[in-house]
């Protein structure tokens, strides 16, 4: 008898345009669990509305990030790729599990005193229960892998504490959610300004995004910082030139990057043409994921076709799930 797969979960919000970061940081894994796991992938269209409560665009940017994710490999008849707002069990189980939620711990969490301090103008319920929503998406599939950021660890303690607090007043329904990606450290890919990481919102100029044209993304790579070269053979690389060894390993040859790194050691590097040799590979790279996410996006009777699918799917488990919690509840009356 075939040995049942594991049930894998993850949200992707859809606010700003996915980037480099995203791929090798999360999507490249999703790819690659798809084929090992039972997968669980959903756009949070619920969770923007915490902080972006004018719909407008909504559907605009639901479309971008079904159609990127889609373009990097992730296969809809493999996986449950969904929207949050189509599942409704989601919500039903948002309600039972703010029962067992304390505000005294809501208010403590990080991202609740950012977002406060970001938006005092905004502070609303939703944004407070942000990690017992959070918690229902994960618990909904009775996921037992959570794929995760740093940033993301204490909500994710915070679900496990909301799993074990229903099975200790219910009886055992969930299981515990644990962080998992593949070789331990995630990759972090470094802004083209060497100040830390890309990002959806912040430094755009120094992130390079899945829908950039040719000509933008040379004109950001080219604009990376860089100075007038090492003057001892064999120097140590200061971040920010590390920080373009990097993305070279992520999208150059091994022979482009043993020849730099032999130029560098050399001292006879000369960074105009590394990041030359860097914009074309990273063109190469970005391209065909653009140009593949374009014509999906363009397609609505294809998207539509696909959040059915993954709705039904994600349903399906959720029902499961919803029945085992009212039962567990006592909320069968009849």
């Amino acid at each position: 008898m075939e040995k049942k797969k594991e049930i894998v979960m993850s949200g992707i919000r859809p606010t700003g345009f996915l980037h480099l970061g995203n791929y090798f940081g999360a999507l490249r894994n999703y790819v690659r669990m798809q084929d090992e796991f039972e997968c669980y992938f959903m756009v949070a269209d619920l969770h923007s509305l915490t902080t972006h409560p004018d719909t407008k665009e909504l559907k605009g940017h639901v479309h971008r990030v079904l159609a990127e994710n889609i373009a990097c490999g992730l296969d809809p008849d493999k996986v449950a790729l969904y929207c949050q707002s189509h599942v409704y069990e989601t919500a039903e189980l948002y309600l039972y599990l703010n029962m067992l939620a304390y505000t005294g711990e809501l208010e403590k969490t990080v991202t609740f005193k950012d977002k406060v301090r970001q938006h005092p103008e905004n502070v609303n319920a939703g944004l407070l229960t942000y990690p017992v929503l959070q918690t229902a998406d994960i618990i909904l599939h009775r996921a037992s892998y959570v794929p995760v950021g740093k940033d993301q660890e204490q909500h994710l303690e915070m679900a496990r504490k909301f799993a074990n607090r229903f099975n200790h007043r219910y009886g055992d329904v969930f299981p515990e959610p644990h962080a998992f990606n593949y070789g331990g450290e995630l990759v972090k890919i470094p802004s083209l300004d060497g100040t830390g990481k890309m990002s959806k919102s912040e430094n755009q100029y120094a992130t390079l995004y899945l829908a950039d044209d040719d000509d933008l993304i040379r004109k950001k790579v080219m604009k990376a910082k860089t100075d007038s070269g090492p003057t001892e053979p064999n120097s140590v690389m200061p971040d920010y030139i590390e920080n373009i060894f990097q993305l070279m390993r992520l999208v150059s040859s091994q022979e482009v990057i043993d020849k730099f790194t032999a130029d560098f050691n050399g001292c006879t590097i000369r960074y105009g043409d590394m990041k030359k040799q860097l914009a074309e590979d990273m063109v190469n790279f970005i391209a065909p994921i653009r140009e593949k996410a374009e014509s999906i996006r363009t397609n609505e009777k294809y998207l539509k076709e696909i959040m059915e699918k993954g709705a039904e799917k994600a349903r399906k488990s959720a029902k499961a799930t919803i029945e085992l919690v009212r039962n567990a509840m006592g909320l069968n009356y009849y």
